[in-house]
């Protein structure tokens, strides 16, 4: 953490007072602040030892009503992506001073209405990148090789004989691998395929950013790409753009991989052309909605292999994820600037 001056912080923040908005040290020692946790199962004793701390009550996603009304009146919230940091609860969280999100990803916070009214926002970068680019090439794997299809052949006495071309996948070596995304955990994610040996790695980005790999534009990505990872962020732009139109620009025999979010892929076009024998085959840990629907024709198909969200699912990850989080609230509450809230500072 860093501290900035009074008047960098409040005019980035666009604050009008210390006293209306921030606990100073000081403060914070004769004035505990109060503190909303929005799920249970995570350690937050560090908050207790600097604020008066409320847990939801019932296990999983908080209930929107209990969430308002718990709200009220507290100082700062750690939440999930589950949970809608709005206009409706910046209403009614009047002393609201800072959200500390467990997650990199920040749809669910309505970040001008936050900077409006002064509430700092901390989300998680870098924590989780490492561990989301291994799920990331073990779901590309796992997908290319047919390992799902192939477990439950061998479990369900499909495995008989030995046939020459049974249950053939497709190699990484000498492939194109293209890369939507190529941010953090895109980068990473093409520098350990490297290893493999494919033949090129392209990407394509909101700019040729990345001089390590081969920028293309986003019609030579989908056309050109043997497999092809999306590894980018939710916004206007990205939203379902992987449609039926642009799915079938890929080359049929192509792997789709999506550890981003499931917004970015329209679920129903992806089915259909599935259905329909383009694409060898998909790897999804994203999906649109979350829960994915059991009875979506995506479930039916054994070449679409589909994990429910858990690439930043490691024990180390998920602990680093909690303490950034609560790292942005601690600092928030005094005034001062979390390697978290630094992306929120520029926008």
């Amino acid at each position: 953490m860093r501290s900035l001056s009074l008047y960098s912080l409040f005019s980035r923040y666009r604050l009008n007072s210390v006293a209306s908005r921030h606990f100073s040290l000081s403060a914070m020692q004769s004035q505990r602040p109060k503190i909303l946790v929005t799920n249970n199962a995570v350690n937050v004793d560090r908050l207790r030892q600097i604020g008066d701390v409320a847990v939801n009550p019932k296990s999983g996603v908080m209930d929107r009503q209990v969430l308002l009304e718990m709200s009220k009146n507290v100082d700062a919230i750690f939440c999930l992506l589950t949970d809608k940091i709005d206009t409706e609860l910046l209403d009614n969280a009047k002393n609201l001073k800072v959200v500390g999100t467990m997650s990199v990803g920040y749809e669910h916070i309505d970040v001008k209405e936050c900077q409006k009214r002064g509430v700092a926002i901390c989300t998680t970068p870098d924590v989780l990148t490492e561990t989301v680019s291994e799920l990331t090439i073990a779901l590309l794997l796992a997908t290319a090789r047919r390992i799902p299809e192939s477990i439950n052949e061998a479990k369900t006495g499909g495995w008989s004989e030995w046939k020459p071309y049974w249950l053939c996948g497709k190699d990484i070596r000498g492939s194109t691998i293209g890369i939507f995304g190529m941010g953090r955990i895109g980068k990473s994610t093409a520098d350990k395929l490297k290893v493999f040996s494919p033949k090129r790695i392209i990407y394509n980005n909101r700019s040729p950013s990345c001089k390590q790999y081969e920028y293309v534009s986003f019609h030579d990505l989908l056309t050109q790409s043997d497999f092809l990872v999306v590894c980018a962020s939710s916004n206007p732009q990205t939203v379902n753009i992987f449609n039926e139109a642009n799915l079938r620009k890929m080359k049929k025999d192509a792997v789709l991989v999506n550890t981003s979010r499931g917004n970015l892929v329209s679920m129903d076009d992806l089915a259909k052309v599935l259905s329909d024998g383009h694409l060898f085959a998909v790897g999804l840990d994203v999906t649109n909605p979350e829960p994915f629907p059991i009875d979506h024709a995506l479930f039916k198909l054994k070449n679409c292999v589909i994990l429910p969200h858990i690439s930043s699912a490691s024990i180390a990850t998920r602990d680093g994820m909690a303490n950034m989080a609560m790292d942005g609230i601690i600092a928030g509450l005094k005034g001062e600037v979390s390697e978290g809230m630094k992306e929120f500072l520029k926008k």
